[in-house]
């Protein structure tokens, strides 16, 4: 069963590592780093006034530092006024301190996704970061775009621009491809969103009150769990096979718990890359049912089928799933042609969608129309897109193998079923270390730790393939000096080009 993370915990390591994020991706001597990295928490409000930190001993741990840098960083937050250090209660905040608001530091507040959702803030630096699995935009989608304003700008001018449940021709789009792919749907069970993780939210918002269950997969990407933690959800891990979550482990989480929701990623599940079978679909679909408990289905990363496979589209778990069951399937644009065009969708119940569609309302009164206008040109093609990315990713996945074979053939993986990232085990090294000196040799790591709390993938990384072939190179040979540093003696080498204190 997956614990709650919810901010700082007195004295746990493991959290403030996680809020500290990439504190060493700097040039300064590391203890200055580290003392600047806890600064920013405080004044984030991450850390609070009174918060008991870590012992220096299990910081540099996890930190993979020595112990001299993290005594000599709590030094200087001691001259620095920010920490106070007491015989037999340890280092602690001050409680003469103020923080600011959450974000009036410049920092995105809160959460395990926290470090990827600031480098997305920071922009580009020389850091290659493993916390997006993403392309550069179809060629298509330029195509698209200037039929757009050749045939259709004055009509969509015209247009006044409010459609809470969505462009009505990209409904009719989004409807057809359902039923194409054996799911019967009409634009009435349609609600347009801005992205999947737009989507997420409304979902949330309608399902999930405070203090809820959510039953999730474990692992699961760390940007979804926290739309359910900002909630103030409980969540509750079920882990996976090769062929999905498992029956018997949903079975005992409806059981023994009163969730709100399940939410599970089928085709192509992140970060393993799975691709849940028929059988299990429809065995999900089915539990669902009998519990009563609402599904949502997470159908964003359907973009690549593995090395050598043409392109599958399998029927939702909707299609498979009882008249009465309550089950939301969402889907996007975003990973078959561009993160940039911000377009997603829920299918379900007509009258489960007129209540999304409220709350859509109150967050923008509807999507960008032009957005969604050309979206609605795109969709048909999206067979042809998803088979021309599948050749492109299928060479990178070679390429990357290739090189990890080559230079950390100690690492684990298994083949992914789709999706666009490798699921690495670092055999015996807790990730949260290795993503500690990768990112002092310039390669941001999301360790398995914020994919699944439980400590069942600790020491697993998600490792993307969306690199060009270039990139793929530098980002192995980061990785195999961070993995060699490691490894030098049995325990984190200095860095030779910097002092460690």
């Amino acid at each position: 069963m997956e614990r709650e993370v919810a901010g700082f915990q007195n004295g746990d390591p493991g959290e403030l590592v996680a809020i500290l994020a990439d504190w060493a991706a700097g040039d300064a001597p590391l203890y200055r780093q580290l003392a600047d990295g806890v600064g920013r928490a405080v004044d984030a409000g991450d850390v609070q006034p009174g918060d008991r930190l870590p012992s220096e001993r299990d910081l540099a741990r996890l930190l993979a530092v020595s112990r001299a840098t993290v005594t000599a960083a709590y030094d200087e937050l001691r001259a620095r006024g920010v920490v106070d250090s007491r015989r037999g209660s340890g280092t602690r905040i001050s409680r003469e301190l103020r923080p600011r608001k959450p974000g009036a530091d410049g920092r995105v507040p809160g959460g395990q996704a926290t470090s990827i959702f600031q480098r997305l803030v920071d922009g580009h630096s020389d850091v290659i970061s493993l916390a997006f699995a993403v392309e550069t935009a179809a060629p298509e989608l330029g195509d698209a775009l200037r039929d757009l304003v050749r045939d259709d700008l004055p009509h969509l001018l015209a247009d006044l621009g409010y459609h809470p449940r969505g462009f009505p021709p990209l409904r009719e789009a989004v409807a057809a491809d359902f039923t194409a792919a054996g799911l019967p749907t009409v634009a009435d069970q349609v609600l347009v969103t801005t992205g999947a993780s737009q989507a997420i939210s409304l979902v949330t918002q309608m399902y999930v009150p405070k203090g809820a269950t959510v039953i999730v997969e474990s692992p699961s990407w760390p940007g979804c769990l926290d739309v359910f933690r900002a909630a103030g959800a409980r969540l509750v891990g079920v882990p996976l096979d090769a062929e999905g979550i498992r029956v018997e482990g949903v079975a005992r989480a409806l059981a023994e718990h009163t969730p709100a929701l399940l939410y599970v990623m089928p085709t192509y599940h992140n970060p393993t890359g799975t691709l849940m079978s028929a059988v299990r679909r429809r065995q999900i679909a089915d539990l669902a049912a009998r519990s009563g408990v609402p599904v949502l289905e997470d159908n964003a990363y359907a973009t690549y089928a593995g090395p050598g496979r043409p392109v599958p589209t399998p029927e939702p778990v909707a299609a498979s799933a009882p008249e009465h069951a309550t089950v939301l399937t969402l889907a996007s644009l975003a990973k078959a042609v561009w993160g940039g065009l911000r377009i997603g969708w829920i299918r379900g119940a007509a009258d489960t969608i007129e209540r999304l569609a409220r709350h859509k309302a109150l967050a923008d009164l509807g999507s960008p129309v032009l957005d969604q206008a050309l979206a609605a040109r795109l969709l048909p093609r999206l067979p042809e897109l998803a088979a021309a990315r599948a050749d492109i990713l299928s060479g990178r996945l070679d390429r990357l193998s290739l090189l990890l074979e080559a230079h950390l053939p100690d690492w684990r993986w298994r083949v992914p079923d789709g999706g666009s990232a490798l699921w690495v085990e670092l055999p015996d090294t807790d990730a949260q270390v290795f993503a500690q000196v990768a990112l002092r040799h310039g390669v941001e790591v999301v360790p398995g730790s914020a994919m699944d709390p439980t400590g069942a993938h600790d020491t697993h990384i998600r490792l993307p393939f969306t690199f060009s072939g270039d990139t793929l190179a530098e980002l192995v040979r980061r990785l195999s000096g961070a993995w060699a540093e490691l490894a030098q003696d049995g325990s984190p080498a200095r860095d030779p080009l910097r002092p460690m204190v």
